[in-house]
């Protein structure tokens, strides 16, 4: 990313703007049906010419640091367990990342202009996992990541990742 575009989207994220629009589902659902969300932002990505985009070192480090931190508490959030204060710690984790991946992206264009639709759902996941969006759960957060990760893997060409992860 250029340092304009990169300021830019700091600034955004930081002041919590939503980059796209999302449709609304006002219930939670059943962990089975919670990944199949909205139409989030990872439903525009497209591959390059069937494959996968390139990736950089800091976008690897820091989606496998994302992946590392769901992981963790895949299972409490699955079995309805997870608190608010993690959720809070999770989206404050995820955040971080991909506040770090933006400042540090050297992406080609078309790769970067996919990862935005990632990027996207990652944070927008953060805000429902805060609970900053009242016509949405925290669990519906953590499924925008999810969602976001799965996507990530088959979108994103990163050695280290598993599609069968998180």
């Amino acid at each position: 990313m250029n340092n304009h575009r990169n300021t830019f989207l700091l600034a955004a994220l930081a002041g919590g703007l939503v980059l796209m629009p999302f449709s609304a589902r006002a219930a939670e659902t059943p962990h089975e049906e919670s990944h199949a969300h909205d139409v989030a932002g990872i439903a525009q990505l497209q591959s390059d010419d069937g494959r996968k985009w390139p990736t950089d070192t800091s976008l690897r480090a820091g989606m496998a640091s994302i992946r590392s931190a769901f992981e963790a508490d895949h299972a409490a959030i699955h079995a309805g367990h997870e608190t608010p204060a993690q959720f809070e710690t999770l989206a404050g984790s995820v955040e971080a990342q991909v506040q770090m991946i933006i400042r540090q992206c050297q992406l080609p264009p078309a790769a970067d202009a996919n990862l935005h639709f990632i990027i996207a759902d990652l944070m927008q996941g953060v805000s429902r996992m805060r609970g900053q969006d009242p016509a949405h759960t925290r669990h519906d957060g953590a499924a925008l990541v999810h969602g976001a990760l799965e996507a990530y893997g088959k979108y994103f060409d990163d050695p280290q990742w598993s599609r069968d992860a998180p």
